[in-house]
């Protein structure tokens, strides 16, 4: 007769949406959030006979969220994960692990006072694990679009039967930035200015080279980082033939294709690095 056994498991509130905003004499501020918690520990019970008795309910969680951005407010979402991933633990005595994951949308304001617009769609993010071994905050930004119309070549690449594309000594390179980085404190704004330095200042062989060129410009600029993470997906340009028309082309018209499109992915490390990154599955 098999037997069967518990594997890993967690549970949590998962994007819960919160909008804070923040009033003042000289105009408003808008905070616009997506939290999700992710809580591990004593749960077999829950799932082998239905025993809820360590269960905080995931409808607390997010209620959690609400009171703790009224009474402590959202300095920055780094310190807002921190805070909440602390408190299930510490509260809880079933509790030993928590991740908060937070998604942050930019709103600028308009009139200086009480209108906002949304801000493009790049957004920020955090992902905070707190256990008895001790706190690790990754931050990061997701689909910042970038492009630089000339700098970048692709040729010398393995060539057999199926290969059609030719090389190019000049190409528009695009790409949707999704960078994390594991750090102690650095800040955002020094990491997401080194990401895009980067991708302008360096002179593209491959997507590869970029990437490796943004994630090093990243851990020179945030000392506190220890590593950076990228997904570049190479959103590709093709030049239209406009000869059907009786039109030349110099390098001007051009189609952007959404798919099928290079994933170009990879980490940048430090060579004296040796922690260990906390990796919770599913």
């Amino acid at each position: 007769m098999p037997t069967f056994s518990l594997g890993p498991n967690q549970y949590g509130k998962a994007e819960t949406r919160i909008v804070r905003v923040t009033r003042g004499p000289g105009g408003d501020g808008l905070t616009d959030l997506n939290v999700s918690v992710a809580l591990r520990g004593d749960l077999a019970a829950s799932h082998l006979t239905g025993d809820n008795g360590a269960v905080l309910p995931t409808d607390t969680q997010k209620n959690t969220v609400y009171a703790f951005a009224r009474e402590h407010g959202i300095d920055d979402i780094e310190s807002f994960a921190t805070r909440l991933a602390r408190h299930f633990v510490e509260s809880q005595p079933s509790i030993h692990g928590a991740r908060v994951t937070v998604e942050q949308y930019p709103w600028q304001p308009v009139d200086g006072r009480h209108t906002f617009r949304r801000d493009g769609g790049e957004i920020r993010t955090a992902r905070v694990h707190f256990d008895a071994s001790g706190t690790q905050v990754v931050s990061g930004v997701r689909d910042l679009v970038l492009l630089k119309t000339t700098g970048s070549e692709f040729h010398g690449y393995v060539k057999d039967a199926w290969t059609t594309l030719p090389e190019t000594r000049d190409r528009i390179l695009a790409t949707s930035v999704n960078a994390a980085w594991r750090h102690t404190g650095a800040s955002f704004g020094d990491a997401r200015a080194a990401l895009i330095a980067a991708f302008a200042d360096t002179h593209s062989l491959a997507l590869q080279q970029t990437l490796f060129a943004m994630g090093s410009a990243v851990l020179a600029a945030c000392p506190e980082a220890v590593e950076v993470k990228l997904s570049l997906p190479n959103r590709h340009h093709f030049l239209v033939d406009l000869t059907p028309f009786g039109l030349d082309n110099p390098d001007e018209v051009y189609f952007a294709a959404d798919r099928p499109y290079g994933l170009i992915e990879g980490t940048v490390r430090r060579d004296d690095d040796v922690a260990e990154e906390v990796v919770w599955s599913f």
